[in-house]
């Protein structure tokens, strides 16, 4: 019998080859630095890279982007190393692109390219899945010409006139209206989201957005503080896109709503940050931002400045924040053990999110925070007020005193509740200051009272 042949179901991996131009406008980031986050992209994207080189240069080349003759050297390296994809650091302009593609005959993407790439395979949503096909498209429209060369007026004379021109046109009137639906689709995904954030808002739950760089952790942290796998955690560039969010307790019966958002990434293209804006909208809508950031990664600094930069985009930069240092178990040994008690650094909280390392810590903060942005109230409220007590207790730090006739609440809520709670504690005094009775009241009066009058002080 003649042996079969196994038949490879499997697209082979492109072998990518990265270049970069070093401006020096970049501070903190050296050419190489990038190069290496560009390598985990493609890496991300199922690529695998075969080689790299950087040319530093005052500004880039209008027309090849490194230079016509570094352009021509990568003919050499494409021998050598067979690479099928080119992929730049930077956003090329689609005459950059086809300018690589024509002397290299191979595959050409910029960074912003290569993300939305990723993006479309990690989508899983239907809202993911809109947001990523928007920002592709939009992405393409300028770079149209190139995919559609067969058909293109290049020669000229007979039979070439007409057909490509018409062609191109055409795909570019359906592309912008696809542009416009999706955008309308898109905007009705934002007025879907602001409906949940209203029903969330009658029900006076504080809301939390986890902020933060790609792959600091931050799905990881809102698995740990819920408890439980909520959203996918992996060691990987963009594993997740879609928000998630679950409620987390904070202690004392409080508990707040926690989103975990897309991370951010240096050069993030500006097509995700309009598409997405609708799924970012979570994080200036918040309460409060968690910002992650990864403790053992030597460019933190420089990752915190992208996080402020596209909040800034956002109009959030300005919000309460606590910044969240994770990854504590790859920095400090006592971090593994995560019964041990954590210290707090300043303004921010050491935690591990894989070891539940600083977490009793970073709830405490959080409580803290959520309620220093509250009013403080000292009042008396009948036992008939028992929805709004139960209400107090699930969104305030306060403390409540049942007494004789009367509950005291002293502590702080947001300014909302505030509001109810006094509201309720002049409707209690004036009931009672006319002889009515307490509405609703059936306890008996406290001995301590005189004359109706509560001994403890109390009333705003």
């Amino acid at each position: 019998m003649s042996q079969r042949r196994m038949i490879e179901l499997h697209a082979p991996a492109e072998k990518a080859f990265l270049i970069a131009v070093d401006t020096g406008q970049d501070p903190g980031w050296t050419a190489e630095e990038s190069l290496n986050e560009l390598a985990n992209l493609a890496l991300t994207a199922g690529a695998e890279v075969v080689g790299a080189e950087w040319q530093n240069r005052r500004h880039v080349d209008p027309n090849w982007y490194i230079g016509r003759g570094k352009a021509q050297e990568l003919q050499v390296a494409r021998g050598e190393t067979g690479f099928t994809l080119l992929v730049s650091d930077d956003e090329l302009s689609p005459a950059q692109q086809r300018s690589l593609e024509g002397v290299l005959g191979v595959k050409v993407l910029d960074r912003s390219g290569l993300i939305l790439d990723i993006f479309a395979q990690h989508a899983r949503t239907h809202e993911g899945r809109l947001q990523v096909e928007l920002a592709q498209l939009e992405y393409q429209l300028p770079r149209l010409t190139r995919l559609w060369t067969h058909l293109s007026r290049t020669g000229g004379g007979i039979g070439t006139r007409g057909p490509g021109e018409s062609q191109l046109e055409t795909d570019r009137r359906i592309i912008r209206d696809r542009i416009k639906k999706l955008k309308e689709r898109v905007d009705a995904v934002r007025r879907h989201r602001e409906t949940a954030s209203r029903s969330r808002d009658r029900r006076l739950v504080p809301t939390v957005a986890i902020v933060g760089y790609t792959n600091a952790g931050k799905s990881s942290l809102l698995n740990a503080l819920v408890g439980s796998v909520e959203a996918l955690a992996e060691d990987k560039l963009f594993a997740t896109l879609d928000p998630t969010s679950r409620a987390v307790k904070l202690g004392d019966g409080q508990s707040a709503i926690v989103t975990d958002t897309v991370g951010f990434i240096h050069k993030l293209p500006h097509q995700l940050v309009d598409a997405f804006r609708a799924t970012l909208e979570e994080v200036t809508r918040a309460d409060v931002l968690l910002e992650v950031v990864d403790a053992s990664d030597p460019h933190a600094a420089e990752h915190r400045e992208t996080v402020q930069a596209v909040l800034g985009d956002l109009k959030a930069a300005d919000k309460p924040r606590l910044v969240v240092h994770n990854k504590a178990d790859l920095v400090a040994p006592v971090a593994l053990d995560g019964d041990q008690p954590a210290p707090v650094l300043g303004d921010a909280v050491l935690i591990s999110a894989k070891t539940g390392y600083g977490l009793d810590a970073l709830r405490a903060r959080l409580s803290t925070l959520l309620a220093d942005l509250w009013d403080e109230v000292d009042v008396t409220l009948p036992y008939s007020e028992g929805e709004l007590l139960s209400r107090v207790r699930e969104r305030g730090t306060v403390e409540i005193s049942y007494r004789g006739r009367d509950v005291r609440v002293h502590g702080r809520v947001v300014p909302s509740l505030a509001g109810e709670l006094r509201a309720a504690a002049a409707d209690w005094r004036a009931a009672d200051s006319n002889g009515a009775g307490p509405p609703g009241d059936a306890v008996s009066a406290d001995p301590s009272e005189v004359d109706g009058t509560p001994a403890a002080g109390g009333h705003v």
